[in-house]
């Protein structure tokens, strides 16, 4: 596939079915666990794993902050006609450097803290209980599922989507057959969902390394020069990409303890099938944004302004669909996503229509917002990115999740982020068409 001179629709189109599976497939490793577990062990099962939740959003997005940021640096150099293959890898072998190094870390603080970090993200009594048995197998595997985000950036701006596919699908399969198997089979409960969720990215790993014996793979570690800038340079670019799935956790732990405070289980439970939700929805923007962003960051390497405002088009048309799909479907069908992820009670079932229609509003422009990060980072255009990333993750929101229930009751903070949206929206529209106008043409 040629970025600089090939059909765009072509490209983006074969692009967007192997990110969306990518994204969708990694979606299903938390979304069919609290499925499971919440069967298993009903509304405490659910809301144990919105408890983890954030365990999974923090380590995603350290794996995208080396991959998305090094990848578009990767493609960006390699759209310019004087430079070479060698400078690029020196991008690549500094992300897996800075991947080596955050796994570190982040394996030593779960291996040694987890019992911390679940009750900080608002775990109590028994789901603290389900919560630390679910992580317990997961503990081995985590520099899988980093590594797993970083190459799979790699793999589709070294122009091989589908083995990135393949192997999350590879994954996420033995995931769905292995949660039954061990949750209910072997009667495991949440350690057996764990359990299947750690062997599968384990799997997902493996048939990612087949890359490298590949005749198409250009992917190399080389020596890079100057490792600390090309590091920082990697950090500030992935930044908002790594920032989008971070604050997705950060969300959850302000939720899960807003939630907690003015409102009970019950409601928490329900939360927990909103985050599977948010997750799915999440992932559809993320796979636009990574089918867009080894198109547009090459061709803006080349100065090719003319194709990126035609993969702008079609990733604009793509988040749209998304936007009305998602906002259908979860004002339509509120209990029907709650009786897929746990055997609910007469309680939860009453209260869940409200609260899922309430939220659901969000996904009108969530989508949209989402993909922006994607595009403002693919223009070299870091801080705007930056600003749309937490604004929404966290400074928007956060401030909403607190005010509204202290000020007009409880029942409110459900409204906090189809608000932040809109008007996250605003800015991002306003941006988007300054930037576009800009671009040169050729």
């Amino acid at each position: 596939m040629d970025f600089l001179n090939g059909r765009i629709k072509t490209i983006y189109f074969k692009y967007l079915s192997a990110a969306f599976g990518s994204a969708l497939i990694t979606s299903i490793y938390s979304i069919v666990d609290m499925a499971m577990v919440g069967q298993y062990h009903g509304p405490e099962g659910s809301a144990a794993l919105a408890v983890v939740a954030p365990v999974w959003n923090i380590i995603y997005s350290f794996g995208l902050l080396m991959g998305i940021g090094g990848s578009v640096l990767f493609s960006m150099i390699r759209g310019k006609a004087d430079e070479g293959k060698e400078k690029s890898n020196e991008y690549f072998t500094a992300s897996v450097i800075g991947s080596v190094i955050l796994a570190a870390v982040i394996w030593l603080i779960i291996i040694f803290f987890d019992r911390n970090l679940l009750l900080v993200f608002g775990a109590q009594d028994n789901t603290l209980t389900l919560a630390r048995e679910y992580v317990m197998p997961v503990k081995f595997a985590i520099p899988f599922f980093l590594f797993n985000q970083m190459l799979a950036a790699y793999l589709r701006n070294d122009k091989n989507p589908a083995l990135a596919t393949g192997a999350v699908l590879a994954g996420g399969i033995f995931n769905i057959f292995g949660d039954y198997f061990f949750v209910f089979t072997c009667d495991m409960g949440a350690f057996g969902a764990g359990l299947a969720t750690a062997v599968g990215s384990t799997l997902s790993f493996l048939v990612m390394l087949s890359h490298f014996f590949m005749k198409k793979n250009t992917l190399r570690l080389v020596k890079p020069q100057g490792l600390a800038r090309k590091l920082g340079k990697i950090t500030a670019t992935g930044f908002s990409t790594f920032f989008l799935d971070v604050a997705m956790g950060i969300l959850t732990i302000l939720f899960n303890r807003q939630i907690m405070i003015y409102l009970g289980t019950n409601a928490l439970s329900v939360y927990g099938v909103i985050v599977n939700i948010s997750t799915f929805v999440q992932c559809c923007a993320y796979s636009v944004g990574q089918a867009s962003q080894p198109i547009i960051s090459t061709n803006f390497g080349g100065g090719r302004g003319d194709r990126i405002r035609e993969t702008l088009k079609y990733a604009l048309g793509t988040v749209a669909v998304f936007s009305i799909f998602w906002t259908a479907v979860t004002v339509a069908f509120p209990n029907v996503f709650i009786r897929v992820f746990m055997t609910p009670t007469a309680e939860v079932l009453a209260i869940a229509p409200a609260i899922l229609c309430c939220y659901g509003v969000s996904y009108v422009l969530l989508p949209l917002n989402i993909f922006s990060a994607y595009y403002f980072q693919a223009l070299m255009k870091p801080k705007t990115a930056f600003v749309v990333s937490v604004a929404r993750g966290l400074v928007i929101s956060g401030i909403l999740i607190y005010l509204l229930p202290a000020v007009f009751g409880g029942d409110t903070i459900w409204f906090a982020m189809p608000v932040t949206e809109f008007v996250v929206a605003v800015f991002v529209i306003r941006e988007i068409i300054k930037y576009t106008k800009q671009l040169f043409l050729k």
